[in-house]
């Protein structure tokens, strides 16, 4: 069952903008995405491609999302997103494509993208009025580093 368009819309809206808090380093709006006793699941990326880190609450959340501080410049490209509604009021699952780009300089003058192609595996709940992740799941499907030529802050020759 599909959730209703102005539900689909909400959750549209809330994939979206943590793909923007993560891109700008707002980790307090990011956490904020999530409900009180969310869980956020992730790889160990290059080892492990599946989910396996377990983090419990906002506040372990956003502990493991500043991670995202160490890199100079990300930009997360949703490339889809599917959602259904969840097995009770108020709920909703939802499948979502990213290209995720982390661009940083390796060795000095030479700046890498380090690109994974993931899968979010979210639930979602209706919190306080508003729809927040309660459970998030990243997979990666596919790793690859590519050269960047120029990019801001720095030019490469």
């Amino acid at each position: 069952m599909t959730p209703a368009v102005a539900d689909r819309l909400a959750l549209g809206d809330l994939v979206a903008r943590y793909a923007l808090h993560a891109d700008r380093r707002d980790i307090d709006a990011l956490a904020a995405l999530f409900t009180e006793d969310a869980v956020l699941v992730l790889p160990d990326a290059p080892r492990h491609l599946d989910p396996v880190r377990t983090f419990t609450g906002r506040e372990e959340i956003a502990a493991s999302l500043a991670a995202l501080n160490g890199i100079p410049v990300t930009f997360h490209a949703l490339a889809g997103q599917v959602f259904d509604a969840g097995s009770g009021p108020g709920t909703a699952t939802g499948q979502v494509a990213c290209v995720a780009h982390h661009i940083s300089e390796r060795e000095p003058g030479k700046a890498t993208d380090l690109v994974w192609h993931t899968r979010y595996t979210d639930t979602y709940r209706l919190d306080g009025g508003a729809w927040r992740i309660a459970r998030r799941e990243l997979r990666i499907d596919t790793i690859e580093t590519r050269p960047v030529r120029r990019w801001r802050g720095s030019m490469i020759s």
